[in-house]
């Protein structure tokens, strides 16, 4: 039987690799540059990264884009969350207004902002009494978030605002790694001990619910998920087909790189971690993405916070990259025993 999600694995299958050729110019201009070899630490392998998911090897970000895409939860009727789910659309306004915090962001940097409203009034369905959306729902927000790198992207941030999401997130988590479901259950947007207590009870019965189905990533998805980490799975797939590399924000984005990582560990190789949120298990999911965080400011906002300040390390990395003068440009010469000092 033909199912909606066959497409989606048929576009994972045809994801490009590295440009190996690319990365492989920007290491041997990096050996020449005027700097004590490996001085710029991490910023140098960004460069490399950047130059072998653009197959460019002069890296550049000219046109970066942040995203948020924002979406409501059935599951919230549980009590999981310290804010009504009207909260969601609340936000999505101030972004629209230029009032939220990552507009400040993206403003101080220069960066391209587009927030995406994913039906908020029309939240998915309470995961711990039926799957969250159906297939071809699932597969359809997937195709939406895929067209927002439409109009040219050189380097995305993703990011999300739902409220409820941090308790799909957790379920994605807990489906995708097993053991005790309560290690990746965090406080959210600031969620008490009740509230705990009821996302907990949340996570456990919908895993129980969807038991039998658990197996493949895109049935956790849509039974456990919900549209705004559907759309960012699809953004990501865009943008590996597009050979745009992708900055991951915190808890929540993460869940939709997870997913396509249990499909296909290397699916997520144009992606790197913008930082470790100070929410729930952020730095196990990590560490089984085999994801490295840029940043590590104690932060867990959401809405791509993070990923843009990350972001601005990328183009400083590339500008570094491509700006710095060769030693043979400064009269060093190719000396060892200079260029080590």
């Amino acid at each position: 039987m033909v199912s909606p999600f066959d497409d989606i694995r048929a576009l994972i299958a045809s994801f490009p690799d590295a440009d190996e050729r690319a990365a492989e110019v920007v290491r041997a201009r990096d050996s020449q540059l005027a700097k004590p070899p490996g001085s710029l630490g991490r910023l140098e392998q960004l460069a490399v990264w950047m130059a072998a998911w653009q197959a460019d090897d002069k890296p550049h970000v000219t046109r970066p884009l942040v995203c948020v895409f924002a979406g409501n939860h059935g599951v919230v009727a549980q009590g999981v969350s310290a804010f009504p789910a009207d909260v969601t659309r609340l936000m999505l306004d101030a972004f629209g207004a230029g009032g939220g915090t990552i507009n400040q962001i993206c403003a101080s940097f220069d960066f391209g902002f587009k927030a995406f409203d994913l039906a908020l009034d029309l939240p998915t369905a309470d995961m711990t009494e039926q799957p969250a959306m159906d297939e071809k729902s699932c597969v359809a927000t997937m195709a939406f978030g895929m067209e927002a790198l439409a109009g040219g992207v050189d380097l995305l941030g993703l990011g999300e605002m739902g409220i409820g999401n941090t308790t799909a997130a957790a379920a994605i988590y807990a489906a995708l790694y097993g053991g005790d479901p309560d290690r990746f259950v965090g406080h959210g947007a600031g969620a008490d001990e009740a509230q705990m207590q009821r996302k907990r009870a949340a996570v456990r019965k919908a895993l129980a619910l969807h038991q039998e189905a658990l197996s493949d990533p895109l049935e956790i998805l849509r039974r456990l998920g919900g549209r705004e980490i559907a759309a960012m799975a699809g953004a990501i797939m865009a943008a590996r087909l597009q050979r745009v590399p992708v900055v991951l924000d915190g808890y929540v984005v993460t869940a939709a790189a997870a997913v396509l990582h249990a499909m296909d560990p290397h699916s997520i190789d144009h992606c790197v971690a913008g930082h470790l949120s100070a929410e729930g298990a952020h730095a196990e999911v990590l560490a089984h993405l085999g994801l490295e965080p840029i940043l590590s400011l104690g932060m867990r906002l959401g809405e791509a916070s993070g990923a843009a300040l990350a972001m601005v390390m990328i183009k400083a990395a590339v500008a570094c990259h491509n700006g710095t003068h060769t030693l043979a440009q400064v009269g060093i010469g190719a000396d060892p025993a200079i260029s080590k000092h």
